[in-house]
């Protein structure tokens, strides 16, 4: 089993493979890779680094440099990552991005060097309307389809009464806009927290009050660990029914037993029936020691993306436009199964709902229950007029 970092250098340069006939390709990968939230980039850096591997160093037959930087959750420091990725070490694209307040921080940056990007994980809305870039792709998700999806399950379930929490940045914002966007019935509280807030003792005893069919709430990472921790500690879970986004792969491990039941959305699971998943999940175990996450699942995919561009792109890979263009056309098989790309290069996809349960082999783990969803475009893909 690989040991996760606690602490990572700023600049951490692994070379990998031989020399190519190609020109060889620097990819910058930033992620958040300390503090509470260090899981999910780290199992987006683990993801990338798995295809990579599988592809005995190389992406598209091109030996790689992977250049790795921690933004450490802190939008400025994330912005003077991109340049010092652009301008010192001169990469040819760059990957990652853990959290939309750093997505939206660097953007400007990515966008005026024209420099081909491939988000792993962030979605903001922003960028899929009006700030959207001809240089952006994104092998995630677009933020408010993850609570779009539990906005339609709410309604199947027959909830009339919902209160709805997330921390106050533009991903829990995004994703409080899309819950609303479904949900059809009365909102008993939206509730804003601060990000990383450790304590939600009076936000529970609010929530309790309100008496909800059930609460949706946003918490990824470490929020979302101590969040359902204590909202079990309450005796809040189990008589509320929780709707999660952030109940999955990275925070499961830590809370065990105490997130059975939980609901969360999605686009993968680990459970995702197709052959590329079923490669992917034994490959991950086996050379991590652990299930897979979503943000593994996302950042083996931005991999395989970057794969089929390179090769399409054959001696110009180096070239930014070229490569650019040959994103546009990149064929691969997802993890998740199925997967296109709308015209501001953020997935349409399946979203699905899975329930915190046992898996066959006792541990636990997440189970699809429903795609209530299926070929689900963003909602702001009118407003992008640059693709």
């Amino acid at each position: 089993m690989i040991a996760r970092f606690h602490r990572i250098a700023l600049a951490t340069v692994l070379a990998i493979g031989a020399t190519s006939a190609f020109a060889q390709v620097k990819i910058g990968f930033m992620a958040t890779l300390s503090g509470p939230a260090a899981a999910l980039g780290q199992d987006q850096v683990d993801g990338f680094m798995l295809a990579l591997e599988n592809r005995g160093g190389k992406l598209g037959g091109v030996a790689v440099t992977i250049v790795k930087e921690d933004d450490q959750l802190k939008p400025d420091l994330g912005v003077q990552l991109v340049q010092k990725l652009i301008e010192k070490d001169k990469v040819n694209l760059i990957t990652g991005v853990t959290f939309s307040n750093v997505m939206m921080a660097v953007a400007k940056p990515l966008a005026e060097a024209g420099i081909p990007f491939v988000g792993s994980n962030a979605g903001p809305a922003p960028l899929a309307g009006k700030q959207c870039s001809a240089n952006f792709f994104f092998t995630s998700f677009q933020n408010d389809a993850l609570a779009e999806v539990l906005g339609q399950y709410a309604n199947d379930k027959g909830y009339k009464k919902l209160v709805l929490m997330a921390p106050n940045y533009q991903s829990g914002k995004d994703q409080v806009a899309g819950f609303k966007r479904y949900f059809k019935g009365t909102l008993a509280g939206e509730v804003f927290t601060q990000l990383n807030q450790p304590d939600y003792s009076a936000e529970l005893a609010q929530l309790q009050a309100a008496a909800p069919d059930a609460v949706f709430a946003f918490y990824p990472g470490g929020m979302g660990v101590n969040f359902v921790k204590q909202m079990r500690q309450a005796g809040l879970l189990g008589k509320i029914p929780l709707l999660s986004v952030g109940t999955d792969g990275t925070t499961i491990p830590a809370l065990k037993d105490a997130a059975l039941g939980v609901v969360m959305g999605a686009q993968w699971g680990p459970d995702t029936n197709n052959a590329a998943n079923r490669e992917f999940t034994a490959a991950f175990e086996k050379r991590y020691g652990r299930i897979a996450s979503q943000y593994a699942a996302q950042g083996y995919d931005a991999a395989q993306m970057i794969d089929s561009a390179l090769r399409r792109a054959g001696a110009n890979a180096t070239d930014r436009n070229a490569l650019r263009d040959a994103l546009k056309s990149a064929e691969f098989s997802s993890v998740r199964g199925n997967l296109r790309f709308n015209r501001n290069g953020f997935p349409i996809q399946d979203m699905s709902v899975y329930e915190v349960a046992k898996d066959g082999q006792g541990r636990v783990s997440l189970k699809t229950m429903a795609t209530p969803l299926k070929n689900h475009p963003d909602p702001y893909v009118g407003e992008c007029a640059t693709k």
